[in-house]
């Protein structure tokens, strides 16, 4: 009985190291990363954007790298939708496919 309690209790104990690790990850689109989307926006809840030219010089700053990343997120209809407004000006600057 002691071997399938422990063994019962690992198990559990794995799952609740799973949630907890997988709750505190940013997400996988680049833009649900904060310190990457903290230049677009003008307080620190990423409630209120930029104005056009502040914005255009916040996406001129990011490397192609981040620049493409986040052109594809815009390209994926679900993400596209929660993060509406962004992806918006990125089509403006002709930056979303």
């Amino acid at each position: 009985m002691n071997s399938k309690m422990i063994c019962i209790s690992a198990l559990a104990f794995s799952m609740m190291s799973g949630a907890a690790l997988a709750a505190g990850s940013t997400g996988s689109s680049a833009l649900d990363n904060p310190d990457k989307m903290a230049p677009f926006y003008t307080d620190s809840g990423m409630k209120t954007m930029r104005s056009g030219d502040e914005f255009k010089k916040a996406w001129l700053a990011l490397t192609e790298e981040d620049r493409a990343s986040m052109k594809k997120d815009c390209g994926d209809e679900t993400i596209a939708k929660a993060h509406d407004n962004f992806c918006k000006m990125t089509k403006e600057l002709g930056g979303a496919n």
